[in-house]
């Protein structure tokens, strides 16, 4: 069984191949992109990994030739060969799952639109993702994540002052790194220590933040930022080292360096301070409705996934030291 494309490999494929498409297909595609992106609203990434993925399924439709794709052609019998080639090139569940809702989205728009008379992914079945509980932070290790960044600003260096408030800030509001990396400076509300974010699907919401986190962000601003200020810097609440907005990939990478000098810690990125946020307010007693609110989740059964990390938690606390576990 060979592995599946590298994701960098398989975006470059895709556009080659969406550049052999038919022109009345490449039309069909740009009027989807225009859906996705005007109508239904989504982040740059996911029309690009929707769109990719019907110029997968278009190909996968024209067979090796893939002058021959036609909309019109899809239907339920090559939607369901196309999810089992992808499995036998060893496509994980979670992969197959998303790419066969990738498919549903674009059949249903397509039907809309008059470009298939039926919608074949209507019905179409896909398994189930796997569900599995997320790394997170100890209480005790989020603080001595803190208290790294921490150390690293003592001495007033603009990068480092920086990064201790961006480090801060995620760890208090569970925001995504998306979200962090588009905060303006008059996004921050010290009179209410809130912070607006614009989320998924442009929902916006309000999110409180600590005390902690004000005095680093007040820091930043005060002594760090004018430092990395350039002529053309926009209103960005963080800058990267050359005055442009901040990139989610710094963050990453400043997130990992940060949790990787505690001891015992999981190797966790901005999405693990996320959910250890999420599940260090459950555990002190915050209700999922809060929680679900607070990390602009659309659906409170995403939510749930932190009691079953709490759940598991315990219960190994429980065999660790109940003397009859």
């Amino acid at each position: 069984m060979s592995p599946p494309p590298h994701g960098r490999t398989r975006r470059v494929d895709l556009v080659r191949l969406r550049e052999k498409l038919p022109a009345s297909v490449g039309d069909v595609l740009r009027q989807y992109e225009r859906h996705l992106t005007l109508e239904r609203d989504l982040s740059p990434h996911t029309v690009r990994a929707y769109v990719g993925d019907a110029v997968a399924l278009l190909g996968h439709v024209a067979g090796n030739i893939p002058e021959n794709a036609d909309v019109g052609r899809v239907d339920l019998t090559n939607l369901r060969s196309w999810l089992a080639a992808q499995r036998t090139a060893g496509a994980s569940r979670t992969t197959l799952a998303r790419r066969a809702a990738a498919a549903r989205t674009f059949t249903a728009w397509a039907h809309r639109a008059g470009h298939v008379a039926a919608d074949p992914g209507s019905r179409l079945a896909a398994p189930r993702p796997h569900r599995t509980l997320p790394s997170v932070l100890r209480v005790d290790q989020a603080k001595d994540a803190m208290a790294a960044v921490s150390s690293g600003a003592s001495e007033g260096d603009p990068v480092a002052l920086r990064d201790q408030a961006v480090v801060e800030l995620l760890y208090a509001t569970g925001i995504r790194v998306a979200e962090l990396c588009g905060l303006d400076l008059d996004d921050v509300d010290y009179s209410l220590r809130v912070i607006r974010v614009l989320g998924k699907g442009g929902r916006e919401r309000s999110t409180p933040f600590g005390v902690p986190a004000e005095r680093a962000l007040r820091r930043w601003l005060d002594e760090g930022r004018n430092a990395l200020v350039a002529p053309d810097s926009p209103p960005a609440l963080f800058l990267g080292a050359r005055g442009g907005r901040l990139n989610q990939r710094a963050v990453r990478t400043l997130v990992h360096e940060v949790v990787a000098v505690v001891p015992d810690a999981p190797d966790i990125g901005p999405h693990g301070l996320r959910h250890s946020a999420a599940t260090h307010l459950l555990e002190g007693g915050a209700d999922l409705r809060t929680v679900q609110e607070l990390l602009g989740h659309a659906t409170l059964a995403t939510t749930q996934l932190y009691t079953h990390v709490t759940v598991e938690r315990l219960k190994a606390i429980h065999d660790r030291t109940h003397p009859r576990s």
